[in-house]
This record gives C-alpha cells, sequence and structure tokens, in this order.
C-alpha cells in the first residue's frame, strides 16, 4: 500500500473528480474551504492522512483572477509538507485563471512541471500548442462558451509565468529530469509537450524524481501518470456500486456542449423522461420547478440559446430549481459548474469517489448515502449518459409516462 499523502486542488468539481480517480489512492473530494484553512463543514480536517488523496475543489474557474489565485495560496499553505504531494489540476482547454492560480501554486517551489494534455480525450500538446484531435485549440469552437478567443498556445495561456518549450524529443529523449532541472535553474517552467500516456508517464516520472519541491500542474492524463507512479497497483479497485434502485435518478445537464441534445436523446429513448427548462423559465417569476419521475429517471436541461454573460446565472437558477425537487435522488450531473451549484445547494459538502463509468463520469457517494456521478460537459460520446444510468439502474427503466405541460410552458427543444 502506497503511504504517501497527496493534496490535489482543482478548480471545478468535475475536474476534481476526475483527478480523484486518476490518482489511484483512497480519496476524498472536499468541496471547497470555509475561512481558516480546508476543514469539513463538521469540522474535521481534510488534509490527507498517510497513503490518502484529498482533492480540494476551489470553484475557482469563473472567480476574479486575484480571489482564484488568493484560494490557491490559502490552500498550499495549508496543504504543503515535507512528506506530501501536491499537483493542481487544470483544464485540458486552458479555460479557467490558468496564469493568475499557476503563478500562486509555483510560489514557494522549486519549479512546476506543466503537461495540459489529455490523450484519452484526444487532446494533445505539440510545439507547445494544445491539439484538440490534431486540430489546434486557438482554431476551433471549444470556447464559444466563453465569450473570448481561446489561446494560441499554453505559454499564451500562462501570460506572465516564465515559461519554457520542452518538444517530444526531449519528453523521449531519456534525459528529461537533467533538462527540468536546466529549466528550473533559469527561473522558467517547463511546458511539456505529450501526445501519449507513455509521454506523461515519462513526464511524471523525472517530475516526481526530482523531489517534493517540484510541483506537477495538468489535466487528468498528468494525475494518472502520478498515480502510476504513487500508486503501481491501483488501490480503488471497487467494482461499479449501483445505485438506490428505490430512488428517483435525476439527471441535470448544464452543458452548452452541441453532444449534450443526443446524449439525451439516447437516455430518453430507454425511458428516461426529458424536462427541458428555457432561460425564461428559470429567471421568471414564479420560476418553473420540474416534476421528478418517481422510481424512475428525470433528465432536466437548459435550452435555448444562452449567452456567456448570462450563463452562470442560469446554471445558479438551474441547481436552485432541480435541488428544490431532488429530494433523496441519486443524480448525474454534467458539467463542474453545474454540479457545484447542485451540490451547494443541497449542502453536500464532501463526497467519496467509488468508480469511473468512463472516462470523467465518476461515481461517487455522498455523505446522506446518495449516488453522485459527476462528468465534465465536454467529455462523453453520445451513448454516455446512457452508460451511466446502466451503471446506476442495470434494469432499462420503465417508459415513462406522458406529463402534458401548458404550451405557455414548454421549452424550446434542445
Amino acid at each position: 500500500m502506497s503511504l504517501h499523502r497527496v493534496l490535489a486542488l482543482a478548480d471545478d468539481l468535475s475536474g476534481a473528480a476526475e483527478t480523484a480517480m486518476a490518482l489511484r489512492l483512497p480519496s476524498r473530494i472536499v468541496l471547497g474551504a470555509p475561512a481558516g484553512g480546508p476543514r469539513a463543514e463538521d469540522g474535521s480536517a481534510v488534509l490527507p492522512t498517510a497513503g490518502e488523496c484529498v482533492v480540494l475543489d476551489l470553484d475557482s474557474r469563473q472567480l476574479p483572477a486575484d480571489r482564484a489565485a488568493r484560494s490557491v495560496q490559502a490552500a498550499v499553505a495549508a496543504g504543503a509538507s515535507p512528506d506530501g504531494v501536491l499537483f493542481k489540476k487544470v483544464d485540458s482547454l486552458l479555460r479557467g485563471n490558468l496564469a493568475a492560480e499557476t503563478a500562486a501554486y509555483a510560489a514557494g517551489a522549486r519549479g512546476v512541471v506543466i503537461a495540459p494534455a489529455l490523450p484519452v480525450a484526444g487532446r494533445t500538446v505539440r510545439a507547445g500548442v494544445v491539439h484538440l484531435r490534431g486540430v489546434p485549440l486557438h482554431t476551433t469552437d471549444a470556447w464559444r462558451a466563453e465569450g473570448r478567443p481561446p489561446p494560441r498556445s499554453v505559454s499564451h495561456a500562462l501570460d506572465g509565468v516564465p515559461t519554457a518549450l520542452v518538444p517530444l524529443s526531449v519528453v523521449r529523449g531519456g534525459a528529461l529530469a537533467d533538462h527540468l532541472r536546466a529549466c528550473f535553474a533559469q527561473g522558467q517552467h517547463p511546458v511539456c509537450d505529450a501526445e501519449t500516456d507513455e509521454d506523461l508517464n515519462l513526464i511524471a516520472g523525472a517530475a516526481h524524481e526530482l523531489g517534493p519541491d517540484v510541483r506537477m500542474l495538468g489535466t487528468g492524463g498528468l494525475a494518472a501518470a502520478l498515480g502510476r507512479q504513487l500508486a503501481p497497483t491501483a488501490e480503488t479497485t471497487t467494482p461499479h456500486p449501483n445505485g438506490t434502485a428505490e430512488r428517483p435518478l435525476l439527471v441535470v445537464v448544464g452543458t452548452a456542449e452541441p453532444t449534450a441534445a443526443e446524449q439525451i436523446a439516447r437516455l430518453t429513448a430507454v425511458g428516461a423522461r426529458h424536462v427541458p427548462l428555457s432561460p425564461g423559465e428559470l429567471t421568471g417569476s414564479p420560476t418553473r420547478r420540474p416534476d421528478i419521475t418517481p422510481n424512475g429517471i428525470t433528465v432536466v436541461s437548459l435550452t435555448g440559446p444562452v449567452s456567456p454573460a448570462s450563463s452562470r446565472e442560469l446554471v445558479t437558477a438551474l441547481a436552485s430549481a432541480v435541488a428544490g425537487v431532488a429530494g433523496d435522488s441519486d443524480l448525474v450531473l454534467t458539467g463542474g459548474e453545474t454540479a457545484r451549484r447542485v451540490l451547494d445547494a443541497l449542502r453536500i459538502t464532501q463526497l467519496r469517489p467509488v468508480a469511473q463509468i468512463h472516462h470523467g463520469a465518476v461515481h461517487s457517494h455522498a455523505p446522506d448515502g446518495r449516488s453522485v456521478v459527476t462528468r465534465p460537459g465536454s467529455f462523453g460520446e453520445a451513448d454516455s449518459l446512457s452508460r451511466i444510468a446502466r451503471a446506476l439502474r442495470p434494469e432499462p427503466p420503465h417508459p415513462a409516462p406522458v406529463h402534458l405541460v401548458p404550451s405557455s410552458l414548454q421549452g424550446e427543444a434542445p
């Protein structure tokens, strides 16, 4: 059994869950940290014990940059220890307060090894540029919901942080640790190219070899490579435990990803009931609350055009609407901010991950006994939601009864 203690920091909840599974150690996910240091709502310490990983969701992706940096500084100050391992999870599309949080994370370290590739999702880094299935990030529409253009490179996204590019030839050349040392000696943080999980294994191995004053920053791909270093035999081998069959299953889709409509369609094809909510229904007075199908599956989603400027308000309103009717439902929450807002509304402050249904779709247990599956909005093929539902409810649901909704309340189909 590994005796390492790992504190990982994430800027959203779905990324925190992905990281917890990737690190291969028994894990807890802590949602935020009250003032005075990272402690749970009941006052118990959230810092990891020997052989454990704690992943702290700082919920900082949408914060102003200075507040996001302070949250990282506070977590590092509370969690850094001579016998501990620190890891910083970042978004594979380079969204969020990447520069501010990286600068805060680097403070006090000998250096930070940066590797944002995620090969399992087709996201690679070549010549310091993130590629999505071979296409440079800045030429895609992956940032359509951000309200600003994507960065042209990792270094561009880290504007103000001194970086040095580490090409694939060096990553695979057999002397990577020496190259990293040379970068640190010049006051630079290495940004490593990577196209495969083996590349990430080499990067994590070299960084880990250099000692605890060298920190790692990357996606779930780098977290998995670090996990293979710390625990060569996975310690979280629990098979998929089912949800509680007598509970309703509530699926909340808060992502604007184009694949969401097909994912919902696949789920309704096996009997789930879909309740689309338009922005007007969520922000009007009175707001509409969805009906939950008892002992069945209900999927609730945002529908219609959503501007980036109003997206956070709408996600918060969506979370409030579903939390008001969720009861003791098992939950499937897509999109990191959607997941966090729903759990905040339900006053759930910790999760224990137990299994990964597919990459990024992490099944956890909440303290109240319900199952919670989180998944990044940009992850998953067309069958993602139906796969998750099958894992929680192995028997197909019976077709749901038709509930007529007045035409004035009907949302536009996504």
